[in-house]
């Protein structure tokens, strides 16, 4: 008995989506920063394979799905680099704020007035 290539596809699939899950959920929160930036780099290559998916097709909608994945990769890498750099913003050291100068409560007078 064979078994069908899309069945066979579908299982891994199905299998990445179930460990990359684990995978993903099980990670330390000071892991999070170089995981994104691991993600970013891997949606890049997804770029570059885009780019020649579309560019080797010789339908159009081989083209146009191409040109979809690009655009979309696009997007993933500029969101991420986005997360990752406001992740990174919270480990900086924050600055200490200047001694603000002492004002009287608004509601209190400051004189006799009759």
């Amino acid at each position: 008995m064979e078994v069908s290539h899309t069945i066979i596809n579908l299982i891994i699939f199905v299998l990445a989506i179930y460990v990359g899950y684990h995978v993903v959920w099980t990670v330390t929160p000071a892991l999070h920063t170089p995981l994104m930036a691991v993600t970013n780099a891997v949606s890049a290559i997804i770029i570059v394979g885009a780019m020649l998916a579309a560019a080797l097709t010789t339908g159009p909608v081989g083209q146009i799905a191409g040109t979809v994945a690009v655009a979309l990769a696009a997007v993933n890498v500029f969101g991420g680099f986005l997360v990752t750099q406001r992740m990174l913003e919270m480990f900086k050291k924050k600055e200490p704020k200047a001694a603000a100068p002492k004002q009287a409560p608004q509601g209190v007078a400051q004189g006799s007035q009759a």
